[in-house]
This record gives C-alpha cells, structure tokens and sequence, in this order.
C-alpha cells in the first residue's frame, strides 16, 4: 500500500474545497488547461475508453455563445469564471478503442449496441469530469459543477453534428470566497454506506 497524501492535500482535494459560486478577475492560462488535462486524462475508465470530449470556453465571445443555455442563476458566475468546460461525452467513443486499449477488440461490443455504448459514454465521461474537478484543485484551482443549463442549445451551438452530446459544465478559476454559500451537510457513513 502506498502512503497516504498529507492532511494538507486531503484538505484541498476534499475536506475544505467548496463548490464555487463566484470568481476573482484571474486569468486561467493555457499551460495550466493543457496541465488539468495532462492529470484528469489518467484516470481509469471502462475498456480505457476515455469517452469524455472538453471545450473549455474561455473568450468573451465563446462565452456570449454560451450564456442563452445557462440557467438565470448561473449567468452570472459562469460569466465571472475565467473558463467553463462543457463536459461532453463522444457518441463514437469506441473507434478509437483499437488504439486506446489494443489488448482486446472491444469496439464491437459498443459499435453494435447503442443503448450500452450511450450508457457508457455518459458514466465514464461522467467519471473524466469528476477527474477534472480533482485535478483542478490539485492544481490550485476552484470548481463550480454546474447542470443548470439547457443541454440541447449547448449541443446545437457547440456540437451541432450532433457527434458530442453536453453531460455538464464546470467553471473552473479562483474562487471569490465572498461568495461561497454555507458548507452543506454531508451523509455518514451508516446513511450512504455498508460493509458487507
């Protein structure tokens, strides 16, 4: 077994980050974006099929693209975030599976069953997302994952082959801690969790 990280980085992973709601006016760049996926690209997935796709929409004008999607309550804040990644997953993930995991031919399994190769692209993108929110506060970053948003205008303006298919957004940047709203209760262990 390895040894465990320091207290100080389970804080940061974990204990004390906070979903963020509001940003300060510091620019994310686009060593720190290639970075974040450098980390997030890591973690496993199904087949090692990496499903998740990111558009990381950082422009004014990218963002004006994006704001009509947004829930009135996200305007704001996803304006304010120095970028916001649509976290999307590829519907044809698995034609790149040959190259991706070359020990066994598993296109087939999803190439000739779109229901398991749906559920699949959305559960394992799902997963590169969360990936991404942790890199992102490995990085020193804050999050704020969002699905207050209007999937099928995101998709018809940033994927309009219909290829990639929205899942949810994240705006990632330095928090404004002015802005965070009170620490939510978590469930115990006895409520979310048993030992069989």
């Amino acid at each position: 077994m390895k040894s465990p990280l320091p207290e100080s980085a389970l804080d940061q992973l974990f204990r004390a980050a906070h979903t963020a709601h509001g940003f300060r006016p510091e620019p994310v760049s686009d060593e720190t974006l290639h970075e974040l996926h450098d980390l997030l690209k890591w973690g496993p997935t199904s087949f090692n099929c990496q499903p998740a796709r990111f558009v990381f929409v950082r422009s004014a004008a990218a963002k004006e693209r994006l704001k009509p999607a947004l829930s009135p309550g996200n305007v704001a804040q996803t304006m304010a975030a120095p970028v916001t990644v649509i976290v999307a997953s590829d519907s044809r993930f698995f034609d790149l599976l040959p190259a991706q995991y070359p020990a066994y031919d598993a296109k087939p399994i999803y190439e000739n069953n779109p229901t398991l190769a749906r559920e699949t692209a959305l559960r394992n993108g799902s997963l590169q997302g969360a990936y991404l929110i942790l890199a992102a506060r490995a990085l020193g970053l804050d999050c704020g994952p969002m699905s207050g948003f209007d999937a099928a205008a995101v998709d018809a303006e940033f994927f309009p082959d219909g290829r990639f298919r929205s899942n949810f957004l994240i705006n990632i940047g330095a928090a404004d801690p002015a802005k965070f709203f009170p620490r939510g209760p978590r469930l115990t262990f006895a409520a979310a969790a048993q030992i069989l």
